[in-house]
């Protein structure tokens, strides 16, 4: 053979052996890169800690839930970041407790949207798309106007479609929806129409989400419209129940032409009972329909699913959340800082990974989903948080580390704080006016109706306490509590 011929064939080799070489590093880079568990978190907004059957609702049955519940791990311990939807969402989003967290109310701003998230904020999205997640929320976000800084574009997601506006979100058959920053018109709900059902829309971008993402690590944030106020949705859905809940409960609400009809008033719902069975039923479904599409692509053993709730369950719109014993054994409802109004239910799901069938008395909350999804990530959390992440008990693992209190503050109804340590809770009440603030004591492991308050019994474990919930906050410019917090 020639010089030159061998020198060609000698390069040819070379380049085939480089290219099979560099195929393999990039199959193996690529199959590295997708190793980053997909991270699904589903929040449903205003279910109670009875609402599902696997946690005692006996009057519907929530199979799917049940089932996620059968195949994963079910927490009975796990709490709210608040007893209302805005801080609780702001406590998920920044791994901190109301106390430290930047929005701890439902401050409106007008004519659409709640009070922006600072720009300065670092949400579990943020953090998450820094480590290569696609990041997508779909529901209700109400953490910042269309288009200010706390839009949720701005706060770390690729993609948003649904209500940014949480009072925009009390109606399900809105006048639009946004998708990222388009404002879309649903044509359907014009006039005196209910076509358009926005939960079903919603829910089938975030099933979309799951296909398109399919090759890559995703976040996936699902606030759930259902079961908050108000009670509508299909005639096919709601049609199942019809006559099963008597005497049923008749609400009268706006009608087309109403002052607030489709931008915050609940419309009338005259077979209320029915509406709610029928829309946790509806709810259960759509959690069922995104496990499924996760095993369909092949994505369920490289995804966890996290399902919970934003806070207990709500009084308005017609719900009679007695009726159904939607707290179970818990006292107190939304905006309540009994465990009515903040214990939630929370269901881990992850084939291979959390052990089937598994509960856990672990006592977590909203502020340890963003280290727990950062462990998960394989990526440091920030410091300025409250969480701890509890992947240990997600993997049956020993070594869970345990949270010295937890804490709660509430800025309506004349100002509440709770705090738990151990088996104790402190609950304060009419914090706002010195002269007729209260403070319950109970030991919420022993009595978790909260029945007995031990207060008078127990003054030096309400010394500490208290001074405990004195440091466990920061004031805000927003949010601030004036009073004292002894005892009266």
């Amino acid at each position: 053979m020639k010089p030159t011929k061998l020198f060609a064939a000698s390069l040819a080799l070379f380049f085939a052996f480089g290219a099979c070489t560099n195929s393999k590093e990039n199959k193996t880079a690529k199959t590295a890169k997708q190793q980053k568990p997909n991270i699904v978190y589903i929040l449903a907004d205003d279910l109670g800690y009875g609402d599902l059957s696997c946690y005692g609702q006996s009057l519907f049955q929530t199979p799917h839930l049940d089932k996620m519940a059968a195949e994963g791990m079910l927490f009975t311990q796990h709490y709210a970041g608040s007893t209302v939807c805005a801080p609780s969402r702001s406590s998920l989003m920044t791994g901190q407790t109301t106390g430290h967290t930047p929005i701890r109310g439902n401050k409106e701003w007008q004519p659409e949207g709640q009070w922006p998230m600072p720009a300065a904020s670092f949400t579990m999205a943020e953090m998450l798309k820094q480590a290569g997640y696609v990041t997508g929320g779909f529901g209700k976000w109400g953490l910042g106007y269309p288009g200010s800084e706390g839009d949720p574009n701005m706060q770390g997601f690729d993609k948003f479609y649904g209500y940014n506006c949480q009072r925009m979100a009390h109606n399900y058959y809105p006048a639009h929806l946004w998708d990222n920053q388009e404002k879309v018109m649903l044509e359907g709900n014009t006039g005196d129409k209910f076509e358009d059902y926005a939960a079903e829309m919603i829910h089938e971008r975030a099933l979309q989400f799951i296909e398109k993402n399919k090759d890559k690590p995703f976040f996936l944030f699902y606030p759930n419209v259902i079961p908050h106020a108000e009670l509508l949705l299909p005639e096919a859905n709601l049609a199942e129940f019809r006559g099963k809940f008597l005497p049923e409960k008749k609400f009268k609400g706006a009608e087309p032409g109403d002052k607030g009809f489709r931008t915050g008033s609940y419309g009338t719902q005259p077979e209320a009972h029915a509406a709610f069975a029928a829309m946790v039923t509806l709810l259960d479904k759509q959690v069922g329909e995104v496990l499924s599409k996760l095993k369909e692509l092949g994505l369920d053993e490289n995804t966890i699913v996290m399902f919970s709730s934003d806070n207990g369950p709500h009084l308005e719109g017609g719900a009679d959340p007695d009726y159904f014993n939607s707290n179970g054994p818990l006292k107190g409802y939304k905006r309540d800082l009994y465990e009515g109004g903040i214990r939630e239910p929370m269901i881990a799901w992850w084939p291979g990974k959390i052990k089937a069938g598994t509960s856990t008395d672990h006592v977590s909350a909203f502020w340890d989903i963003m280290p727990t999804v950062a462990e998960l990530a394989g990526i440091e959390a920030p410091e300025n948080i409250d969480g701890i992440s509890f992947l240990p008990t997600l993997l049956s693992q020993d070594n869970q580390n345990q949270h010295d209190y937890l804490y709660w503050e509430f800025h309506e109804k004349g100002g509440r704080k709770a705090l738990r340590k151990g088996d104790w809770k402190l609950v304060q009440y009419n914090v706002l006016n010195p002269d007729k603030i209260t403070t319950e004591l109970y030991n919420v492991v022993a009595d978790p109706g909260e029945e007995k308050n031990l207060a008078a019994k127990k003054p030096e474990m309400i010394k500490e306490l208290l001074e405990l919930m004195k440091n466990a906050r920061t004031e805000s410019d927003i949010y601030t509590f004036e009073s004292k917090t002894e005892i009266k």
